[in-house]
């Protein structure tokens, strides 16, 4: 679920503005705060009643501090890129003593949800404790990147959010599966039944749980697989797919760039020829223009 950035009435002193983007994906809620500010800010934080991870991505002004006491300091120094984890049920304060501008993601998670999709069991030492101001570079990365695409509303991004989230989560709480010599790709029902999948439901919005679901895999094993079999991740073998129509649209057809645009499920001209350009390295026109030629 995809929801539009909304404003809040009720805010924290000296905090002048605060919009919110969220959206669902399997097993994880994302909300995406910017936070405008003028001075010393003190606040509860939202959630409490969730188990949920706090990843700083912005600050402007003095340092941000995570707390258990709203008057206690935090017990751990500043690191950059700080991530914040808390169990359901944990009071959390943020704390800065001159803010003008800070944007973080709050992502709270289903842990039944999340098990079954991961095929595995929860850390226990990692649910059960908070932690304040710890620091992971791939998790930062992997949420900067879910942050992005909370507003997006091409249909390929519901994979992509389903397969950072699922990433995210596995670093954060799941217990390391056992080693592997290799990464096994689908078995040839499998990968059949999930391109045909794929190419009957161009160009909606497909969830990753339910791809695995169609070969009996958990959704971080059917990941897994799918890649080793195509060299693509599923959101990624969704967008070209997407792509290799609309260039057969280019080809086979007068419609417009708005046109195909539509066809292929791009929100405008503008949103899918930027797409169209990573992929193929040429703009739609140009593309067309050469081999109609």
């Amino acid at each position: 679920m995809l929801t539009r950035p909304d404003r809040l009435s009720l805010l924290p002193e000296n905090v002048l503005g605060l919009s919110t983007a969220r959206r669902d994906w399997n097993g994880v809620r994302v909300a995406l705060n910017e936070f405008r500010c003028a001075g010393r800010v003190s606040h509860h934080l939202r959630h409490e009643n969730e188990t949920r991870l706090n990843i700083l991505l912005e600050e402007t002004g003095a340092p941000c501090e995570p707390r258990l006491r709203e008057n206690q300091p935090c017990p751990v120094g500043y690191v950059p890129r700080q991530l914040l984890f808390a169990p359901a049920g944990t009071e959390i304060w943020g704390f800065c003593a001159d803010a003008r501008f800070v944007r973080d993601a709050t992502l709270s998670f289903d842990l039944a949800v999340l098990s079954e999709q991961l095929g595995t069991r929860f850390n226990a030492d990692a649910i059960e404790a908070p932690r304040l101001r710890f620091s992971d570079d791939r998790i930062w990365t992997l949420t900067k990147l879910l942050s992005d695409a909370v507003n997006d509303p091409d249909p390929s991004a519901q994979l992509y959010g389903d397969g950072l989230t699922t990433a995210i989560a596995a670093l954060l709480i799941a217990d390391a599966p056992a080693p592997a010599t290799s990464t096994k790709g689908l078995a040839p029902w499998q990968l059949r039944r999930t391109v045909d999948y794929l190419d009957a439901h161009l160009p909606e919005r497909v969830d990753l749980a339910h791809l695995a679901a169609l070969v009996n895999l958990s959704p971080a094993h059917f990941s897994r697989a799918f890649k080793a079999s195509t060299g693509m991740a599923p959101y990624r073998w969704q967008l070209d797919a997407r792509v290799r129509r609309a260039q057969a649209l280019l080809i086979d057809s007068h419609a417009s760039l708005n046109e195909v645009a539509e066809a292929t499920g791009f929100a405008d001209a503008v949103h899918f020829g930027r797409t169209f350009r990573k992929l193929t390295g040429t703009t739609p026109a140009v593309w067309r223009r050469d081999r109609k030629n």
